[in-house]
C-alpha cells in the first residue's frame, strides 16, 4: 500500500474523497439531506456500517439547526462527548453543552435511590428552561428514563442523539424513540460511542 503525501491541511478532505469514492464502489446510498453526517461518523470509526444503521426522523437536521440557533443546551450522558464536542462553534450560536454526570449530588442521590447516574442526569436535564437537546453516546438507561418520563406525562425531550454503544439494552432502549414524535438521530444496533454522539453534533455545526 503506498503512503500518499499530502499536506496537513488536506488530510480531512482527503479522507472524506475516499468514503465518498468507498461508498459509490460499495454501491451504498446515503440521503442527501444527512450524508454530511453520515460521512463524519464513518471518518470518526472508519466503520462503513453507520452508513446503514443512522436512522433520521424527518426534517431532524432543521430542527436540530433551529434548536442551537435559539440557544439550546445540549446535555450529554459522558464528559467524553462533552469534550468532543465543538464548544466555541456552538457558543457563537448562543448555545451551551453541559454533563451532569460527575457531579458529587447526581452521584449521591443515584446511590440514594439505586439508579443509574445517567437516569439522575436526564431528570437534571428536564428541569433546565432551556430547549434540550439530548447526546447520548453510552447509557441506555439515559435514554429508558427520558422515555418513561414522555410515558408518564411529565417530560418530553425536544431532541434526541442516540447512538450508545453496548450490549445490555442497548438496541431495545434505542427503539424506543423509532415512530415517535420525538426528533432524532439514532443508530440502530450495538455500534455508537461517545466519538460518534460527539462527531453528529460536529457535523451539524459545521453545516450551519
Amino acid at each position: 500500500m503506498k503512503i500518499e503525501t499530502i499536506e496537513a491541511s488536506a488530510i480531512e478532505k482527503r479522507s472524506f474523497e475516499i468514503i465518498t469514492d468507498e461508498l459509490n464502489k460499495a454501491g451504498i446510498t446515503v440521503d442527501e439531506r444527512t450524508a454530511f453526517i453520515t460521512k463524519r461518523c464513518i471518518h470518526t470509526s472508519a466503520d462503513f456500517d453507520y452508513a446503514k444503521t443512522l436512522t433520521f426522523s424527518e426534517g431532524c437536521v432543521d430542527v436540530m439547526k433551529s434548536l442551537i440557533r435559539k440557544g439550546a443546551c445540549i446535555v450529554t450522558d459522558t464528559n467524553m462527548a462533552l469534550a468532543g464536542i465543538n464548544k466555541k462553534k456552538l457558543a457563537s450560536f448562543g448555545a451551551k453543552a453541559v454533563c451532569f454526570m460527575a457531579d458529587e449530588d447526581v452521584a449521591e442521590e443515584a446511590a440514594e435511590r439505586q439508579i443509574t447516574r445517567a437516569a439522575v442526569s436526564m431528570e437534571r436535564a428536564a428541569m433546565l428552561s432551556e430547549n434540550v437537546i439530548f447526546v447520548i453516546g453510552n447509557a441506555p438507561t439515559a435514554l429508558m428514563k427520558l422515555h418513561e418520563m414522555m410515558e408518564d406525562g411529565v417530560y418530553t425531550p425536544e431532541f434526541i442523539i442516540a447512538v450508545p454503544v453496548g450490549f445490555v439494552n442497548v438496541e431495545a432502549a434505542k427503539e424506543l424513540f423509532i415512530g415517535t414524535d420525538v426528533p432524532y438521530i439514532i443508530n440502530r444496533g450495538r455500534k455508537g460511542g461517545s466519538n460518534i454522539a460527539a462527531a453528529i453534533v460536529n457535523a451539524v455545526l459545521y453545516d450551519m
